[in-house]
């Protein structure tokens, strides 16, 4: 693992709403002092969610991005930093029904 990936890493929360429908958040958690050199993030979802590109200028937050949605895929978080530099994080959206099966998009 690179330095880069100990520093930061995209988190997740959910909540199963009904009938196959989750609320779903992710952040990008590190270091507070690592985390206070990220100007902004950009998200990159999947394409069929309306506006699937979106950036969270929030620091307070951990620059929490709040949506919902039926099926997993890979998110991408591409962080800006106050040094000009840009680092690229993956993370697969994991969502469990409330009996603890796991919701895998078929």
């Amino acid at each position: 693992m690179d330095n880069i990936s100990k520093v930061y890493r995209i988190e997740q929360g959910y909540k199963y709403v009904e009938e196959d429908w989750w609320k779903w958040w992710v952040w990008i958690e590190g270091e507070e002092n690592e985390l206070d050199e990220i100007d902004y993030v950009v998200y990159t979802l999947h394409s069929t969610f309306a506006n699937p590109v979106r950036k969270i200028e929030d620091r307070s937050t951990k620059f929490k991005l709040k949506t919902e949605g039926w099926g997993v895929f890979t998110i991408y978080a591409k962080l800006y930093l106050k040094n000009k530099s840009e680092i690229t994080l993956a993370h697969d959206l994991y969502l469990e029904y409330p009996d603890g099966e796991s919701n895998l998009d078929s």
